[in-house]
């Protein structure tokens, strides 16, 4: 996905939802800090999002521009409306978000994870895919040992998950 992408999902998703303010919480939201970030992390052709003001509207996101809608085989990618539950985040997070807000959104922002609370988000949930993607992150220089370390001090875990989730992060930066 694109950053003109990414800013016509958010357009569409905040006329759905009559919202003009949308978060980003999965890989795309890279580019709200990274606009041209590496390839290899804008393989997804799906943006996790939902409306900030009125969450509960992010069905109706889902269903009109979600996979398998018109929009998505008119455009070739789509937005995936989800709850605000759905990524584990350090504190703080919110005061984090990174804007996106211009004459490609019609001027509804788009809040985009700063790529360090992304990165903890990937860590917790764990699939492979979200650990390739954070490899990659670490490969291009984009996120900090220690700021991965902080945010996980300030994120709400069971400490079992907390350390398997700093032997990843310790792992990622060993291998580079």
């Amino acid at each position: 996905m694109t950053r003109s992408q990414l800013e016509h999902i958010i357009r569409a998703a905040g006329v759905i939802a009559d919202d003009n303010d949308v978060i980003i919480i999965g890989s795309q939201a890279v580019l709200g800090q990274f606009p041209e970030a590496p390839p290899e992390l804008l393989a997804s052709i799906e943006a996790d999002i939902y409306p900030r003001t009125f969450p509960q509207r992010s069905e109706m996101i889902d269903v009109a521009i979600g996979e398998g809608s018109k929009f998505e085989v008119t455009f070739g990618y789509y937005a995936h409306g989800i709850g605000p539950e759905t990524a584990i985040l350090p504190e703080g997070w919110e005061s984090r978000l990174i804007p996106i807000d211009n004459e490609n959104t019609r001027h509804i922002r788009g809040w985009c994870l700063e790529v360090h609370d992304l990165a903890i988000s990937k860590h917790v949930a764990g699939r492979e895919k979200d650990l390739h993607f954070n490899a990659a992150l670490v490969r291009h220089g984009m996120v900090q040992r220690g700021m991965l370390l902080h945010r996980l001090a300030a994120t709400t875990i069971a400490p079992e998950l907390r350390a398997i989730v700093t032997t990843r992060i310790e792992a990622m930066y060993a291998s580079t």
